[in-house]
């Protein structure tokens, strides 16, 4: 990126003449170049550079003459050529960015009328790579050699890694399912440190400073300590003293090619700077011609209680309120802090809900997995001694997030308790419209869900929730039976319990199992692999539930993520660098006896798909960098890519990963820079529109919006991502 140098005056005459100068430019390249269909909402041209057209560049629109600022992105063809379809009225702004390039200078572009532009070389490869996605800048970053697991500790002669660090791939599981996973490691404001942390000795003490900085910061210092600290902190030292002297990533990545050159983005701003998003919504994911044109809801996790609300067809952006049934629920104001580099003192966190995650039913209600009292406040029927029925099987003293319900119509929420926590949550396809949700912690020993069939017509919290210990059939017996606790040896004439803590939840459309996946070490910060688990209900799933787990081949490892297509195939994305699906039907083993409790019975079913882009240096090629927060199946082609398309959310490479007939695609977002999502959903809006009546729908997801390179000005956004036939298709 360029800096302004200070010691040459610029005036407000010359200025004017510079950008005048620019748009005559833009506007003067040679007639026949410009050939491009538009009509009175388009804006198109051509890009050209000194070579002449550039090729699978983008070319972004933004005006901040809405309700709310408003831009979209396209991507040029293999003739330069570039078309902005269905632009509402008013004055944009216009510029190209793309590999290779620095960005052109930004120029008037009304709609209606033609504009062709002209690229900007990068002046040296430096400038050029402030523009690769994160995660060529954060595979620089050193791992500890494959010889130095399991560590040996901090004590005199130590290597500095914590014992409980087996292995390599332990070590880049906890950099990328706990850091990278909330903090976008590659962006800007993350590899180039901000001189506000202060004055150090050197760069570990920099970095020490740092993890203890802004309001994630009890997060972060617990993920440093999984790896050294001092190990840790003095790797990301080495990591950031080799970028500020200059070296480069090894790898650069591609321009757009194909399909990807295809894709149209569409981007509105909502909620405050300082807002934290988890996920947004659009439709019933089981029916997704549903709510056509209509609102989007957001999930502001820790950063705030205000639920952002955004109606893509007028541009405007709101709030509502999610209220708590207990005013001693904790609030993330209370949390440990240090001085933000870019807020001071201020304190920008004051959610109490934790609202985690949302879904929309059949009826237009969103469903929250949010907090609306203190953990610790459980009912007494839920412990142990309790006379729920599933308290009686699987007592739970605490639950650290509930549920809760808003009804657009009467603009009200319902505070619904529950006994279980919840993290993710996704509804089943029976006829009690059954809400099944994840747990989250590391502690997790059930599966809960909520009858919300039975809630809506009782409001009885009480008798529409139940939960289910997860027990796997060792001895094949089909049925539940005696087992042995978690913490008992195993016993090949019982069945087992597992605690192992679903982060995603999914019912399968095909056959009414349940399925879940729990994340590795680096993320459950216990010792046991992340496994896929099925969950197999009965006829009374508290008492008739059985369970079974899969654990990834070897090579890859902890599943992140996890959706279902409409053949029963389970997708996930795993920490090594993949998108892997798993195929029970393929599986040759029994899948009972002692190897039903490692997961290993079923490697056959498991087929995996390398991310594109660099490895770690000295970490196994067969893997990649790149990090996926979570996956979802697009199994009624909102994205106009097919049935059953797969889209990674690939925030490492900020991307969305499509797999399309056996090959991998990344639909990078290039504005702002630091692209970060963590879940998407589609909808169709007008089946009959074709591609532009339809989209998937995601939203800014990282901690921290302004590490952005708007930085403390940015706001989260929302994006709906599309794909035409063909680079300029209206």
């Amino acid at each position: 990126m360029f800096k302004v140098n200070r010691s040459l005056p610029l005036s407000v005459a010359m200025l004017a003449a510079v950008l005048t100068s620019a748009t005559i430019a833009a506007r003067a390249q040679p007639a026949a170049l410009a050939a491009v269909a538009m009509g009175a909402t388009d804006i198109g041209g051509v890009v050209t550079g000194p070579n002449g057209p550039e090729a699978g560049v983008w070319v972004i629109a933004e005006t901040t003459g809405l309700p709310t600022k408003y831009a979209k992105i396209v991507v040029t063809d293999d003739r330069g050529r570039y078309l902005i379809p269905d632009l509402p009225g008013g004055r944009y702004q216009v510029w190209v960015r793309g590999y290779g390039l620095v960005d052109s200078p930004r120029v008037d572009g009304t709609p209606g009328q033609p504009l062709n532009l002209s690229a900007t070389p990068a002046p040296t490869p430096a400038a050029a790579a402030e523009y690769y996605p994160g995660m060529y800048w954060y595979s620089m970053l050193r791992i500890p050699a494959a010889d130095q697991f399991p560590g040996t500790g901090d004590d005199p002669g130590g290597n500095g890694i914590p014992t409980f660090m087996r292995s390599q791939y332990a070590w880049v599981d906890t950099v990328k399912q706990s850091c990278q996973s909330c903090h976008a490691l590659g962006s800007q404001n993350i590899r180039h440190p901000r001189r506000e942390l202060g004055e150090f000795a050197n760069s570990t003490e920099m970095w020490m400073q740092r993890i203890q900085s802004g309001q994630a910061a009890s997060s972060m210092a617990v993920s440093i300590m999984r790896l050294g600290p001092e190990r840790g902190l003095s790797l990301y030292a080495d990591w950031t003293d080799r970028i500020a002297r200059g070296e480069l990533p090894a790898d650069r990545p591609r321009r757009p090619e194909g399909l990807e050159r295809n894709m149209v983005v569409t981007l509105w701003d909502w909620a405050e700077p300082t807002t934290y998003l988890h996920d947004a919504i659009s439709t019933d994911k089981r029916n997704p011609r549903l709510f056509p044109n209509g609102l989007i809801y957001g999930s502001p996790e820790e950063s705030t209680d205000n639920v952002p609300v955004l109606d893509p067809s007028t541009h405007r952006a709101w709030t509502i309120r999610h209220p708590v049934a207990n005013q001693n629920t904790p609030s993330a104001a209370d949390e440990p802090r240090g001085a933000s580099p870019f807020w001071g003192e201020q304190v920008i966190w004051d959610g109490r809900t934790s609202n985690h995650n949302l879904i929309l039913d059949d009826k237009g209600l969103v469903w929250f997995a949010a907090r609306i009292r203190p953990a610790e406040a459980q009912p007494a029927w839920c412990k142990a001694g309790g006379d729920h029925p599933s308290a009686k099987v699987v007592p739970l003293a605490a639950s650290g997030r509930q549920l809760s319900v808003y009804d657009p119509g009467t603009q009200k929420f319902e505070l619904i308790d529950t006994c279980f926590q919840t993290h993710h949550l996704y509804f089943g396809y029976d006829a009690d419209n059954t809400l099944w949700t994840s747990w989250g912690g590391p502690t997790g020993g059930a599966i809960g869900w909520l009858n919300t069939r039975r809630y809506l017509e009782t409001h009885d919290a009480r008798a529409s929730q139940g939960w289910a210990p997860m027990i796997i059939d060792i001895p094949g017996w089909g049925r539940r039976g005696d087992y042995t606790e978690a913490d008992q040896p195993l016993d090949p004439s019982k069945q087992k319990r597992i605690i192992a803590s679903l982060y995603g939840v999914q019912p399968s459309p095909t056959d009414g199992s349940i399925w879940g996946q729990s994340m590795d070490t680096g993320f459950s910060r216990i010792d046991q692999p992340g496994y896929l688990i099925r969950f197999i209900p009965g006829d009374d799933p508290t008492n008739t539930g059985l369970t079974e787990i899969f654990q990834p081949p070897p090579g890859s490892f902890s599943p992140r993520g996890i959706d279902v297509d409409s053949k029963g195939v389970v997708w996930t994305t795993l920490a090594s660098g993949h998108l892997a699906s798993f195929d029970r039907s393929k599986c040759r083993a029994p899948l009972t006896g002692p190897n039903a409790a490692t997961g290993r019975q079923c490697e056959e079913g498991w087929t995996l798909f390398r991310f594109p882009g660099p490895q770690f240096a000295g970490v196994d090629p067969n893997g990649s960098a790149d990090h996926a927060y979570y996956v979802w199946v697009d199994r009624f082609n909102t994205l106009g890519l097919g049935n059953d398309v797969p889209i990674a959310s690939t925030n490492g490479s900020e991307s969305l990963t499509v797999l399309v007939d056996g090959t991998l695609h990344q639909l990078h977002v290039p504005y702002p820079m630091g692209f970060f999502t963590k879940n998407v959903d589609g909808r169709i809006d007008d089946p009959s529109a074709g591609w532009r009546g339809r989209g998937v729908w995601t939203t800014t997801g990282t901690r921290t919006p302004f590490h952005s390179e708007n930085g403390a000005g940015e706001r989260p956004r929302v994006f709906r991502v599309q794909m035409r036939p063909d680079p300029l298709a209206r």
